[in-house]
């Protein structure tokens, strides 16, 4: 057992008896004198009591012989707790530093003694509990042993002899047999006679085959009615979970939307209630505010070939990924996003081509035309859960036998099939009809070969179409944009040659398209920097904007003639109104980085927002600022005309300024 020390003073002090004064030098015979003195005395006193001796102090000889004043001095000592023995140099490593740190405090207790006991005090709890059980168990032995000494006390029962016992017997009657009979009445009978021969006999047998294979094919209908049953289960059974996966599939929707509209909550707002408050510093200026940026993984090395909105439901719209590397032919994707969920598609569909052109029905918001790298045009239907279209044309059934660059709905015909049409580097204009479960083609009118083609090879070689656009009033009348830098203007119902040809561009043209309001005004643009607005009556463009760099995509305004947007291969986005300016952008904003190009622009059919596609497989949205989308002022007491005639009256200004 430890025991422990404590601080303590000790005061020491020499005997008081012993003399410590130096004694005074005697003579030697004196002492010799002396000596024997006291051995006579101690003899004597030998012989008396004991108790009558004095008792004398024994000093050692190497005994200090200190003064009084050392006698009387107080010498304090400290007892400390402190083990002499205890290491003062211990280091131990710090994980919390990084390296080895003395330890400060030792354990300074010296263990003497210890012995392990079995011993347990009485008051603690251990000892209460037993202490306890002991005194039960007394008690119990005394309730036995007075238990005991009671059943002593009692007489033994005696015990029967069980080997006095009676055997008795008894004997029952038998009852008497008894005979019991009865009689029926007999069966009817008949007499039965008839002559039987070959024929009868061969009739028999016929009609008794014929009833076996009656038997035969009812068990037969039986046992096909009990596997329809079962497959009616089956297919019932799977109808019904898959109705639970779809509206478990619908909540999952939902949540996930209201996730992403609280994660990008601040985006929400500028979308709907920001207005750029600087524009009225500007003067004519603008500018974009970056919104939602659309991104899928799985579409990684793709590049944005296609934008288009969905015309029913203005927050939705496709997006179309391939190449325009047309040295190899690349998978693509078809995806179909939301402004209500930025971070995954609604729809996805992988193609086993690069997809080039995506067009939505206008009645029909859920078919999907879209051309391939490949040649093929397929038609996608939103409605079922299939990742495989619908329609696809084969090499039997009229196939381009080059990439497929623009397609376009076109109204029902006159037996209501659905159709469109489309154009490809072929130099074929095709128009497409869906009839039951097949696509029957039609070719409208091929390009014309380029003038530096020989006449022997004007047939083999063919002039690639890049680009095409439907009149918005006369339905029948298009343009088709090449690759040689011309714009052929043709009808549906003429296919024998085009009613018009504008040398637009020295380049590839990349877009042409009409404008929504005014139906002379079309415009195109080219990889040789330049953008052209142009009437169709005259053979010259009428506006000219060269923007310095390759020119990919332009779009109109839904709400104005005259804005439109362009988007050039050195990342930037301008924005142009005529009305406003008629030289210059009123918007030239870079929205991507230096290395990214922009390859696609389309406007929101009402919201006033743009989407741009870049060639790396993102699509950004963009608000347009106030100043890019102005309104004439409200005169006092006059309300402002509205509708598309506004529209085209103000078209018609600039055009009549010009002429």
């Amino acid at each position: 057992m430890s025991i422990p020390h404590k601080v303590g003073t000790v005061k020491s002090k020499q005997a008081p008896n012993v003399n410590t004064q130096p004694k005074a030098p005697v003579a030697k015979g004196v002492k010799a004198a002396g000596k024997k003195r006291d051995e006579e005395e101690a003899t004597d006193t030998a012989e008396g009591e004991e108790w009558m001796q004095g008792k004398t102090l024994v000093k050692p000889p190497d005994q200090l012989d200190l003064t009084e004043k050392e006698l009387n001095e107080e010498i304090t000592r400290v007892l400390t707790a402190n083990n002499p023995n205890a290491p003062q140099n211990v280091v131990r490593y710090s994980f919390k530093e990084g390296c080895y740190k003395p330890i400060i405090f030792v354990d300074q207790m010296a263990i003497h003694f210890e012995l392990e006991g079995n011993l347990v005090h009485k008051e603690s709890d251990e000892g209460q509990r037993l202490m306890a059980k002991q005194a039960e168990r007394e008690d119990g032995a005394g309730d036995e042993k007075l238990d005991n000494l009671a059943k002593a006390g009692k007489k033994a029962r005696k015990l029967t002899n069980q080997f006095n016992f009676n055997e008795r017997a008894s004997q029952t009657l038998n009852n008497p047999p008894r005979d019991i009979s009865c009689q029926t009445e007999p069966p009817p009978r008949a007499n039965f006679s008839a002559t039987a021969n070959q024929w009868e006999i061969y009739d028999f047998y016929v009609e008794e085959l014929k009833r076996r294979e009656k038997s035969k094919e009812k068990q037969e209908g039986q046992f096909l009615n009990k596997e329809e049953d079962k497959s009616k289960k089956k297919m019932i059974q799977a109808e019904t979970q898959s109705d639970d996966i779809s509206q478990l599939a619908h909540a999952a929707k939902i949540i996930e939307r209201m996730v992403n509209q609280n994660i990008f909550d601040e985006v929400a707002q500028d979308f709907m209630y920001f207005e750029d408050a600087a524009d009225e510093f500007r003067g004519e200026k603008g500018t974009l505010l970056p919104l939602w940026k659309f991104l899928y993984d799985k579409a990684k090395g793709l590049s944005v070939t296609a934008l288009c909105w969905n015309p029913k439901y203005n927050d939705l719209f496709a997006v179309g990924l391939g190449s325009y590397e047309f040295t190899q032919e690349e998978r693509g994707m078809l995806l179909f996003y939301t402004l209500k969920n930025s971070s995954y598609p609604e729809f996805s569909f992988n193609t086993a081509s690069g997809v080039m052109c995506v067009d939505i029905h206008e009645q029909m918001s859920y078919l999907v035309a879209v051309g391939l790298h490949d040649g093929c045009v397929a038609v996608y239907n939103l409605k079922k859960k299939s990742d495989q279209p619908i329609y696809n044309s084969t090499a039997s059934s009229g196939k381009h036998r080059g990439a497929v660059m623009q397609v376009k709905w076109q109204k029902d015909d006159l037996d209501s099939n659905h159709n469109f049409i489309s154009v490809s580097a072929d130099g074929r204009v095709v128009s497409w009809t869906l009839v039951k479960h097949e696509l029957v083609f039609t070719d409208i009118i091929k390009l014309p070969a380029m003038d530096k083609v020989p006449d022997d090879l004007k047939d083999v070689i063919a002039t690639a179409g890049t680009s095409l656009d439907f009149h918005k009033q006369k339905d029948y009348h298009f343009l088709v944009a090449t690759e040689a830098g011309k714009i052929h203007k043709g009808s549906k119902y003429y296919s024998s040659k085009f009613l018009e040809t504008y040398d637009a561009h020295f380049m590839t043209v990349s877009r042409v398209r009409w404008n929504p309001f005014h139906p002379n005004v079309f415009i195109s643009c080219g990889w040789d920097w330049m953008v052209k607005i142009w009437d169709h009556t005259i053979e010259s463009p009428i506006f000219t904007f060269e923007l310095k760099t390759s020119v990919t995509d332009v779009a109109w305004a839904p709400y104005s003639s005259t804005v439109f947007a362009a988007v050039t291969t050195d990342g930037k986005v301008h924005v142009f109104d005529l009305s406003i300016n008629k030289y210059e952008a009123l918007c030239q904003q870079k929205v991507v980085s230096k290395k990214t190009r922009l390859l696609h622009i389309e406007f929101n059919p009402v919201h006033p927002i743009i989407i741009v596609g870049d060639d790396r497989g993102h699509v950004i949205s963009l608000k347009l600022s106030p100043n890019l989308r102005k309104k004439p002022k409200e005169k006092k007491g006059q309300e402002l005309p509205k509708g598309p005639e506004v529209e085209i009256a103000k078209m018609e200004q600039l055009l009549s300024s010009l002429r």
